[in-house]
């Protein structure tokens, strides 16, 4: 068996038959298979696990297959799914795409078909899941959206710089996507200015991998003073000054110019700077200011 032990796949169809010969394929293959006999259920069950794959019934009761998908991916964007359809025409495999399937088999279903495009799609998945990873890990500002610029995925920063400019609005990336959409429709070689929260969110376009499109925020640093050496390290107003132009390369007398003293009392200022960060040298001194400087 070449799937992993574990991997859960959600089978969602109205029909016994279907479910029966689809729940013995995949337990053949090792697969956990999840079943559900329409949309409410499959979103029922997602709430307690998530499934590595779903299959998807395109005609079901209650609620048919291309409202669930769109219900499902809401809550799964990351998440494979496949419709199994017996409609062949061009305009429904079209609308399950446009719903977030990734995928299509027609009934009658055949078992070995069915196995082959889940391995693929869940091996596809993970490798993705793993770039996202490193992505993570990277610190990075990026993050990806459909054409229509729901969001997909995004790094932990991104999340970070979202929640905090958009503070209090309860709906922060469904305000975004309404802005992305027209902008992917339109000209990405310019960056897009984002104005709907407290402060602008500047994007600008990475790359396109089939239907997915990766973003990268622009984080406008606020540039730090001399202030916040002062307010971080044992030092004073004047000290944090001269350690500021330091931190710049600037020499005792090119700092005396700047701060309008005496190059003999920018040395007196660094002697006692040297005491109270335990250094003994300007580069030392440098260092320690840059790091929070560049924070």
């Amino acid at each position: 068996m070449s799937s992993n032990l574990g991997d859960v796949v959600l089978v969602v169809d109205d029909s016994p038959e279907s479910l029966g010969m689809l729940n013995a394929a995949l337990n053949s293959q090792g697969y956990t298979a999840l079943v559900a006999l329409d949309g409410l259920q499959a979103l029922a069950i997602i709430e307690k696990v998530q499934p590595a794959v779903i299959l998807l019934d395109a005609m079901m009761p209650q609620m048919d297959g291309f409202e669930a998908c769109h219900k499902l991916k809401e809550q799964l964007p990351n998440t494979p799914i496949i419709f199994m359809t017996g409609l062949s025409d061009s305009e429904d495999v079209v609308r399950g795409f446009e719903a977030g399937a990734i995928d299509y088999v027609t009934k009658p279903i055949s078992p070995n078909e069915v196995i082959a495009r889940i391995k693929t799609h869940i091996e596809t998945a993970k490798l993705a899941l793993s770039a996202q990873e490193a992505l993570d890990h990277s610190g990075a500002n990026v993050f990806c959206v459909s054409t229509k610029g729901r969001l997909s995925w995004a790094t932990p920063k991104v999340h970070k710089i979202v929640d905090k400019i958009a503070s209090d609005n309860p709906i922060p990336w469904a305000n975004i996507a309404t802005e992305l959409e027209k902008w992917l429709q339109a000209d990405t070689s310019k960056n897009l200015t984002i104005n709907c929260f407290s402060q602008p969110i500047e994007v600008f376009y990475e790359s396109q991998q089939e239907d997915k499109h990766l973003l990268h925020i622009v984080e406008n640093k606020q540039k730090k003073t001399a202030k916040c050496l002062q307010e971080n390290l044992p030092v004073t107003k004047r000290e944090s000054e001269v350690l500021y132009w330091v931190s710049f390369g600037k020499t005792s007398w090119e700092i005396s110019q700047i701060l309008e003293m005496s190059p003999r009392t920018v040395n007196k200022h660094l002697e006692q700077i040297f005491k109270k960060l335990g250094v003994d040298n300007r580069t030392s001194a440098a260092a320690i200011s840059l790091r929070l400087l560049e924070l």
